[in-house]
C-alpha cells in the first residue's frame, strides 16, 4: 500500500502539469494574434491624444490624468502582447508570456481610472481606488514571480477585478447616461466572454486568437464610455 503512494504523488503531479503546460500556438495561430493586438496598438496610441484633448476640454485636470492612464496602459497592453506573440519560441518569448499576463492587470486598473477621477470622484471613488491598485499589485507580482499558474485562478482574478465595478454600480447610473453605461456593460461583457474563451487557449486551436478579438471589442467599447462619458 505505502509502495503505491510515491507512484500516486508523481501521477497527481504529472496531471497537475498537464493542466498548467501551454500549447504551443502554431504559426498562423501567433500571426493572427501579432496582427491582432498590432491593431490594438495603433488604435491605442491613436486614443491617448484624442481622450486627452477631451478630457482638457472640459477643463478638467483629474480627467486628463484618468485618460492618460487609460490609453497609457492599453498600449502597454498591446505593446507587449504584439512583442510576445511574434517572439520566437525560447527564453525571451517566455518572460514576455509573464509580462503579457502582468500587463493585463495593469490595463484593468488603468480603464478605472477615467471614472475613479470623473463620474466617481469621492470616498467611494478613492475607496475602489485603494482595491482595484492592491488588487492590480498582487496579479503583477503573481505573475512576475510564476505564482498564479493556473489558468483558471488568474482569469478569476481578471474577471474579479473587471466586475468589482459592480461596488459603484448605483452612483454609475445616477451619473452617467444611459449611453455611459451601456458602452461600459457591453466593454465588461465583451472582457467576460473573453475571459471564458481564454480559459480553453490550451486546448481549441485559435481560441487564444478569439480571445484577443473580445479584448479588442472591449477596449473599443471603453476608449467610447471614456470619450464622451466618464468625466461627468
Amino acid at each position: 500500500m505505502t509502495s503505491s503512494l510515491p507512484s500516486q504523488k508523481r501521477a497527481s503531479q504529472r496531471s497537475k502539469a498537464s493542466v498548467l503546460a501551454a500549447r504551443d500556438q502554431t504559426a498562423m495561430e501567433e500571426l493572427f494574434n501579432a496582427l491582432s493586438h498590432g491593431l490594438g496598438l495603433a488604435l491605442a496610441i491613436a486614443s491617448l491624444p484624442i481622450l486627452v484633448y477631451s478630457a482638457a476640454q472640459k477643463g478638467q485636470a483629474a480627467g486628463v490624468v484618468g485618460a492618460s492612464l487609460f490609453a497609457g496602459t492599453a498600449i502597454v497592453l498591446y505593446l507587449i502582447s504584439t512583442l510576445y506573440h511574434a517572439l520566437p519560441i525560447g527564453r525571451a518569448k517566455a518572460w514576455f508570456n509573464r509580462l503579457d499576463h502582468a500587463a493585463i492587470y495593469l490595463f484593468i486598473a488603468g480603464s478605472y481610472m477615467p471614472f475613479l477621477f470623473g463620474v466617481l470622484r469621492g470616498p467611494l471613488g478613492w475607496t475602489l481606488f485603494g482595491a482595484i491598485c492592491a488588487a492590480a499589485a498582487l496579479g503583477v507580482g503573481a505573475k512576475l514571480f510564476n505564482r498564479l499558474k493556473h489558468p483558471l485562478w488568474s482569469t478569476g482574478l481578471y474577471v474579479a477585478m473587471g466586475w468589482m465595478a459592480l461596488m459603484a454600480a448605483v452612483p454609475l447610473y445616477e451619473r452617467m447616461s444611459a449611453a455611459g453605461l451601456g458602452w461600459l456593460v457591453a466593454g465588461g461583457l465583451f472582457y467576460t466572454a473573453g475571459a471564458v474563451v481564454f480559459l480553453f487557449d490550451n486546448k481549441v486551436r485559435f481560441a487564444h486568437s478569439v480571445w484577443h478579438l473580445f479584448v479588442l471589442a472591449g477596449s473599443t467599447c471603453h476608449f467610447f464610455a471614456v470619450l464622451w462619458h466618464a468625466h461627468g
